[in-house]
């Protein structure tokens, strides 16, 4: 008969009677010091009462916080009397937490401190908060800037079993949007995967993507954040959290939308330095600028800025008001949501469920004494008529319109129920805009223009009055793409604007109901470049190239 001797089986005997060994020891010691005993290694580890004490010296101290309740938090140590434990100990005291000791094992320690790998490098998580730490942000933009760098990240992430991945994932893909100056995180489950993309310079580019698995993790994640019901799947549901990076404050508009695979998400990141552009920065040229600028010094009357979602609108709006910001002047604005906050002007938010509308926000405004009032949108009869009128009686109002250009939103109001001869006396002056892509100067490349690309361009351009444009000579740029411009061939937006000034041409044409195209050529006389013009002149100066221009603007159906 042969006998068989399982090595692996015996040590696992001999490690388990040593574990058992060390346990009935703690067990012991904490009988003589009169304090209770705690195995770790059978117990939930609270990575937020871990994280007080420092892994190194929570390691030298032989200490490990595994419970914090409130302001009570309990310890485990090998021995209490050492001097680095005491030393521990009274340092939480006096941070004002109250500590309740356990003595534990070696085993259950190390089995804690392994733990450490598990804490992310947010350094505070809550519903509506969520605290980057500098250092390890500093770290990952360094990464992030290498070739496929956000990519790797995510993946090394993704692959990773540790209980932190989804929310190290959500660190890391805000944190690479703000590295790469996306407006928009986009989490959207196809058939087969789950694609992430960001909206850079107006673009959408696909930077990974999920099991779905790892998505609904995440889903979770980002609802629990944004303060959204984790139980509501078949429901659009909109929330927002803000998150804290190096000492600048960032908020995040998050959106959440039913679709056929699963839901939809979409993150918008705020970026306070962002909306805080100088007039002379937006994009507007001299010439026009100086117009512009001269109704916003006006007293009275309205300014509206036309262009779809993500034009530029509300950026331009706080250029104005940061302009008429002054000790002198008192200035209220109806918002939905508030997207910056401007000191020294009093901000409102809508707010659908207590009945505070755009057009009851106005009204109430308008019992503050108000000298400036913005209203973010003018989308119904109501809005539309209670800020003409607060135009006409001695208020400079600014507002927003869903128009394709400057000359519809004439006809759009009176489709709202202005009244023409009301609406000529309130006008000061009206604005379209978009924005374009301005080209990498890294990488860019000197072109000519040729075939139906020359001709289309020299039958808009020629049609410029402005004498002040400058000469095109064919010389243009053309986006490539290096590691500097991540591949894309562009690097930042400017503004390209369009502007119909209230005079007596436009009046007439107004008051006889005419069309936007009617309006249009009643303006040519003021010479200002139509929004189409103003973007070749912006290839001309080589600041974007023609492509772009055609990507944003129909050049062949003005």
């Amino acid at each position: 008969m042969t006998i068989q001797f399982d090595e692996e089986k015996q040590n696992k005997k001999i490690d388990d009677l040593h574990r058992k060994e060390a346990e009935d020891l703690a067990s012991l010691l904490s009988n003589r010091y009169g304090v209770g005993y705690i195995n770790l290694t059978e117990s939930s580890i609270s990575t937020k009462a871990l994280k007080l004490i420092p892994e190194e010296i929570a390691r030298k101290a032989s200490v490990a916080a595994f419970k914090i309740l409130s302001r009570r938090i309990a310890v485990g140590v090998m021995s209490p009397t050492r001097q680095a434990t005491q030393n521990v100990l009274k340092d939480l005291e006096s941070r004002g937490y109250t500590v309740k000791i356990y003595i534990t094992s070696q085993q259950s320690l190390e089995y804690a401190w392994e733990r450490y790998k598990d804490i992310s490098f947010t350094t505070k998580t809550s519903v509506g908060t969520l605290n980057i730490a500098e250092g390890s942000i500093e770290d990952f933009i360094k990464q992030a800037k290498e070739s496929g760098g956000a990519k790797k990240l995510i993946d090394n992430i993704k692959n990773s079993k540790k209980s932190f991945r989804i929310s190290k994932i959500v660190e890391i893909l805000i944190a690479a949007g703000i590295t790469y100056n996306a407006s928009d995180i986009h989490i959207e489950p196809a058939d087969s995967s789950v694609p992430i993309r960001f909206r850079v310079d107006g673009v959408l580019v696909e930077i990974n993507d999920f099991d779905f698995d790892t998505y609904k993790l995440l889903l979770s994640r980002i609802k629990l954040l944004s303060g959204m019901k984790l139980n509501i799947k078949k429901k659009a549901q909109d929330g927002r959290f803000s998150v804290k990076i190096a000492g600048t404050d960032y908020e995040i508009r998050s959106s959440v939308l039913p679709g056929n695979n699963g839901e939809s998400i979409v993150m918008r990141i705020l970026d306070p330095a962002s909306l805080t552009v100088p007039l002379k920065n937006l994009g507007l040229r001299p010439s026009i600028l100086s117009k512009i600028i001269k109704e916003v010094e006006r007293p009275n009357g309205m300014i509206l800025n036309t262009g779809p979602t993500g034009s530029g609108k509300t950026t331009a709006l706080y250029s104005f008001l940061s302009r008429k910001n002054t000790p002198g002047i008192k200035i209220i604005t109806i918002e939905n949501p508030i997207e910056y906050h401007l000191h020294g002007i009093v901000q409102t938010q809508v707010n659908k469920k207590n009945g505070y509308t755009f057009a009851s926000g106005l009204r109430a405004s308008l019992r503050q004494d108000p000298d400036v009032i913005m209203v973010g949108e003018i989308r119904d009869e109501e809005t539309a008529t209670t800020a003409v009128q607060a135009a006409l009686t001695g208020h400079l109002v600014f507002s927003t319109l869903h128009t394709n250009n400057a000359a519809g939103a004439f006809p759009r109001l009176i489709d709202l129920g202005v009244d023409p001869k009301i609406l000529i006396s309130a006008i000061n002056v009206i604005i379209a805009q978009r924005l374009v892509r301005r080209v990498c100067k890294k990488c860019a490349v000197k072109k000519k223009l040729t075939g139906e690309k020359l001709a289309l361009f020299e039958k808009v351009y020629g049609e410029i009055r402005d004498v002040d444009a400058p000469k095109f000579n064919n010389e243009v740029l053309e986006a490539v793409g290096c590691p500097e411009c991540n591949g894309t061939g562009y690097k930042g937006r400017i503004g390209i604007f369009e502007a119909i000034l209230m005079d007596k041409a436009v009046e007439k044409a107004v008051q006889e109901n005419s069309s936007a195209r009617d309006i249009n050529v009643a303006a040519l006389p003021q010479k200002i470049p139509n929004i189409a013009q103003d973007g070749l002149i912006k290839v001309v100066k080589q600041i974007t190239t023609m492509e772009e221009i055609e990507r944003v603007v129909d050049l062949e159906n003005l």
